[in-house]
């Protein structure tokens, strides 16, 4: 189960470690993704746990840019969680992170050594706010799905916080975020899962596509991973591309510059954040924040720490317009909040109308302004783009839904 004060909110997808040799694929593999509600350790607290997320991601990104970081296709189905997605690929449960480059297991299941590990004694850890885990570096053949990635780097934890209920993590940012993590090779990079399987040429490009949909509902199979390219039948329209940006510390991370109104309100001036399956809600700077719950009359709720806003004030609630490269997404009033079968998952009032939008802790001009989180990405699909340093969005048969 997750604990409420170290909640991970993120993509869940098991990874299976076995013996074998590398299986080059026709160009589109894709893997499934579940989402489903864990509360068997009380209510989730979302805010909390994204707050520190962010926090930890800042000074991370901060740490990378001064040079002192302790730091063919296929896809793959996955099942709708509220706060993790997950995809039943083997036999560990992993949490695909876009904010996070290691891929690491033993949280739970324990690492079982077979006849391709090779440990190569090197310590290794990572640090993520309210979740760590430090170890050994092996290196081991895995394979996700029909995928097979040989003498791939994993972490095996000897220890771990902030992980119950997962076995680790599957990470799929940029390459640079591995720096620092192995203790005595401080500026040593390793290749992520994305790289290893594109240089050993089992995916045409070094391309993550990833659809996620909203829910109401505690489980639901509603998710995919693409490894390789993208997956057109799970988008509507064109998608367009904006470069990562070179503002730190966002630029350590699938970095972009965007601008937010609410309505006909610039609350959020062009600036850059980042895009990140670890976060659930959509966080933007104190300064925007304050103006978005002055615009939409919101209060804050003392249980969930998330605005509340009446049904009247629902009724009026305006569009939330994203600006990403002079393309708008919109969040319509219904992606906005948060699904109401849900309310208690939150420790809310089933009665209760909460926004997913909240403040990300300090005022704009920090770096890092924003984080598109999942509710974000539920509504659009996303491409992250390793060669052509880009994320992709597209609108999708859900982005205006009125399922909350």
């Amino acid at each position: 189960m997750f604990p409420v004060a170290s909640l991970l909110t993120t993509v869940v997808l098991a990874l299976f470690i076995v013996a074998g040799a590398v299986e080059v694929r026709s160009p589109s593999i894709t893997l499934p993704f579940a989402r489903s509600l864990n509360t068997r350790g009380g209510t989730l607290n979302l805010l909390e746990h994204d707050q520190a997320r962010a926090t930890a991601l800042r000074g991370r990104g901060n740490a990378s840019t001064a040079g002192k970081l302790d730091r063919r296709q296929d896809s793959i189905p996955a099942t709708n969680e509220v706060t993790s997605y997950i995809a039943a690929v083997g036999v560990e449960n992993l949490i695909v992170d876009t904010g996070s480059s290691n891929t690491w297991v033993g949280a739970g299941t324990s690492y079982v050594v077979t006849s391709t590990s090779v440990n190569t004694g090197e310590p290794v850890s990572v640090h993520h706010g309210s979740s760590s885990f430090s170890g050994t570096e092996y290196t081991d053949t895995v394979t996700l799905g029909s995928l097979t990635i040989s003498q791939q780097s994993i972490g095996v934890a000897s220890t771990s916080t902030g992980y119950s209920g997962v076995d680790g993590v599957l990470g799929i940012g940029p390459e640079d975020l591995t720096l620092g993590t192995l203790t005595n090779q401080p500026s040593t990079q390793i290749p992520t899962v994305t790289q290893n399987l594109f240089a050993q040429g089992t995916i045409p490009e070094e391309v993550v596509g990833i659809s996620f949909e909203p829910t109401t509902t505690s489980s639901s199979v509603n998710g995919e991973l693409t490894f390789g390219g993208t997956d057109s039948s799970k988008y509507t329209g064109t998608l367009n591309y904006t470069p990562l940006t070179t503002t730190s510390p966002a630029s350590n991370y699938w970095g972009i510059d965007e601008s937010i109104a609410y309505g006909s309100t610039t609350i959020l001036s062009m600036t850059a954040g980042i895009v990140d399956t670890g976060t659930t809600l959509i966080l933007i700077a104190s300064d925007a924040f304050n103006q978005y719950q002055s615009l939409t009359g919101a209060v804050l709720d003392s249980a969930t720490g998330m605005l509340q806003i009446t049904t009247s004030q629902y009724e009026a609630l305006q569009d939330l317009d994203f600006y990403i490269n002079g393309v708008t997404y919109t969040l319509t009033p219904n992606g906005q909040i948060w699904p109401r079968s849900l309310n208690t998952a939150i420790g809310g009032s089933a009665s209760n109308i909460y926004l997913i939008v909240n403040d990300i802790g300090t005022n704009s001009g920090s770096g890092l302004d924003f984080i598109n989180g999942q509710t974000f990405l539920e509504r659009f699909y996303s491409v992250f783009d390793t060669a052509s340093n880009r994320v992709g969005f597209a609108t999708t048969p859900y982005t205006d839904a009125t399922s909350n």
